[in-house]
């Protein structure tokens, strides 16, 4: 039993992207980019990075949150990370890393949810990127894996670039590239070869 969790461990996705398949119907995954914050056998969890609300943004959470913020963060978009935990914030950021809750995903990427991190960024002062969620992605044991086995989800190692720097309407197409795939020969059909 010991190797076989090793063996996940080792073969975790943790740190990639999930990038949805053309065909894959649940309405609250069809063409996403979600990033996997962590992934083993109890579960997987990730951040979904190209979805945001277009009646929530920053001064709205600061606002709930009673924090004070500066103008120009007033306006920055709510991602919508995913159905689970919706009226939770996460933080998915750069360095630095010494926040409360922080749960590092990378070398140079980590989730956070305390308060200490929102209120450094309301005030300007918290990762230079950054990205805030409300809710999140959640798969229990082996739901990813098998999701995977069904052609609904491509996998590839995650892009800072895509998540902090490239626009949100472009961000699957851009990660589809990078895997080398042309979104537009894509299928929205399942088949196994």
């Amino acid at each position: 039993m010991q190797d076989q969790i090793k063996n996940q461990t080792l073969n975790s996705l943790k740190g990639h992207f999930l990038l949805a398949m053309p065909g894959l119907a649940d309405p609250n995954f069809s063409m996403t980019v979600t990033c996997i914050c962590e992934h083993t056998p109890l579960g997987s969890v990730g951040l979904i990075i190209n979805r945001f609300y277009s009646t929530v943004s920053g001064k709205d959470i600061f606002k709930e949150l009673n924090l004070e913020c500066t103008p120009d963060l007033g306006s920055i978009p709510i991602f919508i990370g995913g159905p689970v935990h919706i009226n939770e914030i996460f933080v998915l950021h750069s360095p630095p890393f010494d926040w409360e809750g922080c749960f590092m995903v990378t070398p140079s990427l980590a989730m956070s949810n305390t308060i200490d991190i929102l209120e450094s960024i309301s005030m300007g002062k918290g990762p230079n990127s950054f990205l805030i969620c409300l809710g999140c992605a959640g798969w229990g044991p082996q739901q990813l894996e098998s999701e995977i086995k069904e052609n609904s989800w491509i996998t590839n190692p995650a892009s800072e670039e895509i998540i902090f720097d490239i626009p949100v309407e472009s961000k699957w197409k851009e990660a589809m590239k990078q895997v080398g795939i042309d979104p537009t020969l894509l299928s929205n059909k399942a088949g196994h070869a």
